[in-house]
């Protein structure tokens, strides 16, 4: 795996954010819109999912974002259940849901596969990088 200097450049990361913008977009439609406690949960677990990859990352160490990567796949199997509750409202049809739900499970494939990748590193992080010296 290439060096990653930045969690913008993390693929996962991307296709979070665009978790992100299918939500926000589906949370615009008139009756989802007026579903506040719903909206509010779906909006805010999807944003979840990529910030905690962001923070994790930024935290420099493996332990940590392994951490932190656990926590975002949890956000993301939050946004699919709340999905499923949109798509049973009828806010969502079958169209979108398969879409989102699809999206969901290729960010939950690549998440562990980042854990994965990083379980296997020899390379504890930046943050210690400095104190190995």
């Amino acid at each position: 795996m290439a060096t990653i200097s930045k969690f913008e450049d993390l693929k996962v990361w991307q296709k979070s954010r665009l978790l992100c913008q299918l939500v926000f977009e589906m949370i615009q439609q008139e009756n989802f819109s007026r579903d506040y406690k719903l909206k509010d949960q779906i909006n805010g677990s999807s944003g979840s999912v990529m910030d905690n990859i962001a923070e994790g990352f930024g935290r420099q160490g493996n332990n940590e974002f392994i951490n932190f990567l656990t926590i975002a796949n949890g956000s993301a199997m939050e946004v699919k259940s709340q999905l499923y509750r949109a798509f049973d409202r009828k806010y969502i049809n079958n169209e979108k849901m398969e879409e989102v739900s699809t999206l969901i499970d290729e960010i939950s494939k690549m998440i562990f596969g980042l854990i994965d990748y990083l379980g296997k590193s020899d390379f504890r992080g930046q943050k210690f990088k400095a104190r190995e010296k």
